[in-house]
């Protein structure tokens, strides 16, 4: 997904120059007009979306303070910056006023536009990821295949996918929090393809696997006779990555000593081979994932404050299976289609996926996945069973149904559902948002619920 940028401007040597120096940079998508009013017209009729507007203040017919307030009008989502040849500060003070972006001066520079534009996107970024919060229903995905090897049909899912997909678009770091089993290399994979390194290569690096003797030889590479046994020169992961995308697995357990040379290369861009003497230039995107709270480790003085924010640029957070409940049953007929011979023959039967829906998940998907594989093992093609699930799983169910049947007979697992999720709810005094944390359930989950037992 390419940002869509417009340039307005009744020069059109200049509107020739903006161009060349935004195609050079990597910014294809991008339309030039020297008629204000056929950008206005666009806006009204054809429902043309822009990301970022450059908008030349000195026009004839239609001024650019006019077009901006009509920006601001039709499409407020669009970022606008202001180009003038005159350097007022009452103009810029008013531009800014009445809602631009920014305000360059020409002659401009191509640095100087490149970062008011990466700004101006790297804001839109972001108020679309807090405008996208408050809406109820899950958001369109631009990029919808990069999110295919992921399985859900959870709202809250959705809304992640998308910040994942706003965020990819940029070069910020992204830090990616879960408990174990979440899926985070599986939204770290889906950044990469979301973002325009697309094509590039994608590194995964488990830094709890790394031995720290030999980090700078991994990382950073080697010169040949840098040492004993280095008979030629080897690129590091930072080399061989140059634009793409590096993951950084458990970060969390990266060792103390080595957060300070990776910081560095997130700094600056630069590091240095074993045994070389000038320092190298790398274009790489990092993407970290930890399942470690590590704003609880930077107090026990065992992860560096500023690596954490440095890495934190983007973050996005995978809630554990048990706040997806509708996900459980998706992802168990999923692994049983994807373990299965395709004779139709295996399935789970109702009273199994029962058992599967009430279970916590302590390791989530990677839990499930394994209990289902063992599960078509032992049932040998034939529906899995009871029988053929771990005995802690049947188990727990017995002692439901058990603690049921003293009730005064047995009840549907539905019926037993029903009764607990009501009587949180009016514990709650029927707070929705209340009850779903009572229930460690999402908020979706529990309206749907509430909706089929006819509660309001």
């Amino acid at each position: 997904m390419q940002s869509r940028i417009v340039v307005i401007d009744d020069e059109l040597d200049f509107l020739d120059s903006i161009r060349r120096g935004l195609v050079t940079s990597g910014f294809q998508n991008v339309e030039l007009e020297a008629d204000p009013l056929v950008v206005i017209r666009k806006l009204e009729e054809d429902d043309v979306l822009y990301d970022v507007a450059l908008i030349d203040i000195t026009m004839p017919g239609v001024s650019g303070i006019e077009l901006l307030e009509r920006f601001k009008e039709i499409s407020p989502q669009t970022e606008c910056i202001m180009v003038t040849a005159i350097d007022e500060a009452r103009v810029a003070v008013e531009c800014l006023r009445k809602g631009a972006y920014d305000y360059l001066v020409k002659p401009i520079s191509k640095e100087d536009l490149i970062v008011s534009l990466n700004r101006a996107l790297e804001r839109k970024r972001l108020v679309d990821i807090l405008n996208m919060t408050k809406r109820g229903k899950a958001p369109e995905l631009s990029r919808p295949e990069a999110f295919a090897d992921i399985v859900t049909g959870d709202t809250t899912m959705y809304k992640i996918f998308k910040e994942a997909e706003l965020h990819a678009q940029s070069n910020v770091p992204v830090l990616i929090s879960g408990e174990t089993g979440t899926g985070k290399e599986l939204l770290a994979r889906a950044v990469h393809r979301a973002s325009p390194r697309a094509h590039r290569l994608y590194t995964p690096v488990n830094m709890d696997a790394l031995d720290s003797n030999l980090f700078a030889a991994e990382f950073f590479g080697h010169v040949k006779g840098a040492f004993t046994g280095a008979q030629k020169d080897r690129a590091g992961y930072l080399e061989e990555t140059h634009r793409g995308t590096l993951f950084l697995d458990e970060i969390g357990n990266l060792p103390l000593d080595l957060q300070g040379k990776l910081l560095r290369v997130l700094q600056n861009g630069e590091f240095i081979k074993i045994g070389a003497s000038r320092p190298q230039r790398v274009d790489v995107r990092f993407i970290a994932a930890t399942n470690a709270d590590l704003e609880k480790l930077i107090v026990q003085k065992r992860f560096r404050k500023d690596l954490y924010y440095r890495l934190r640029g983007g973050w996005l957070h995978l809630p554990p299976l048990r706040q997806r409940k509708e996900d459980i049953a998706l992802l168990a007929e999923h692994f049983v289609r994807s373990a299965g011979d395709g004779d139709g023959k295996q399935r789970i039967a109702p009273d199994v996926m029962a058992l599967l829906m009430n279970h916590s998940w302590p390791g989530n998907i990677r839990e499930l996945k394994a209990v289902v594989e063992s599960a078509l093992n032992l049932s040998q093609g034939r529906p899995i069973a009871p029988e053929h699930l771990p005995e802690h799983l049947t188990r727990r169910a017995l002692k439901a149904k058990k603690s049921v049947a003293a009730e005064g007979g047995v009840t549907a697992m539905a019926e037993v559902e029903k009764r607990h999720i009501l009587r949180i709810y009016n514990q709650a005094e029927q707070n929705k948002s209340e009850a779903a944390r009572l229930l460690d359930i999402s908020l979706s989950t529990l309206r749907r619920k509430l909706e089929s037992y006819g509660v309001e």
